[in-house]
């Protein structure tokens, strides 16, 4: 369906305050320093345009001019070849490959549980709990490897991680000692400006970066 009139003439990110999805999709627009406008949404009350526009009332709903895209694993991939500098995916195909399967598991084995966390029963959050912090500690060797996950330079599966481990105090995850690394990780990306940018008032709030 066709952009609103008024959504026309500017890109346009219909998103929740605090939501990893739609931060991941926030993070990817700060990397490329790229302007939009940003439409805060209630995901229990979604927007007229919203509605009119994307046929799931989902966020992060997209708006380009007459494109609209939702999935914030569509809407990345398409931003990181519509703003190609700075590139977020390695140019090797395999290397491609690897990061585009870590993403899918983040998508579809991670973030449910920061989503149970966050607005579950007390029971699917404890569970939600439980299991993210097993992946986490599970995956300590990949954070270990690479100054970044699994490359060597920011991409888009950091895009999609390191929202996850910013929202870590808040969920209640505690990591132990030696998982470090995974600290170290996060604070890597954190410090730079345009992760700061990258957050809503709502979402600066969930922890605290060391002076």
């Amino acid at each position: 369906m066709a952009a609103s009139p008024r959504l026309r003439n500017a890109l346009t990110l219909f998103s929740a305050r605090d939501c990893v999805v739609c931060h991941r999709v926030r993070l990817v627009l700060a990397a490329k320093g790229v302007s939009y406008e940003l439409i805060p949404v209630d995901p229990t009350n979604p927007p007229e345009d919203l509605v009119d526009l994307n046929p799931y009332h989902s966020v992060p709903t997209l708006v380009d001019r007459d494109l609209v895209l939702y999935a914030a694993s569509v809407v990345s991939e398409f931003l990181d070849e519509r703003y190609p500098h700075p590139p977020l995916m390695p140019v090797d195909p395999l290397a491609r490959a690897r990061l585009r399967l870590a993403m899918l598991r983040l998508e579809h084995e991670w973030v449910p549980h920061v989503q149970a966390i966050q607005h579950g029963t007390k029971a699917q959050a404890e569970a939600g709990r439980k299991r993210l912090k097993e992946l986490l500690l599970a995956s300590l060797p990949l954070f270990k490897a690479s100054k970044f996950f699994l490359n060597t330079e920011m991409s888009l599966a950091d895009c999609a991680m390191a929202p996850i481990v910013w929202r870590l105090p808040a969920l209640g995850i505690a990591l132990p000692k030696e998982a470090k690394p995974i600290e170290d990780y996060g604070m890597r990306i954190f410090r730079n400006p345009g992760f700061m940018r990258s957050l809503t008032p709502e979402e600066k709030v969930l922890r605290e970066l060391p002076a």
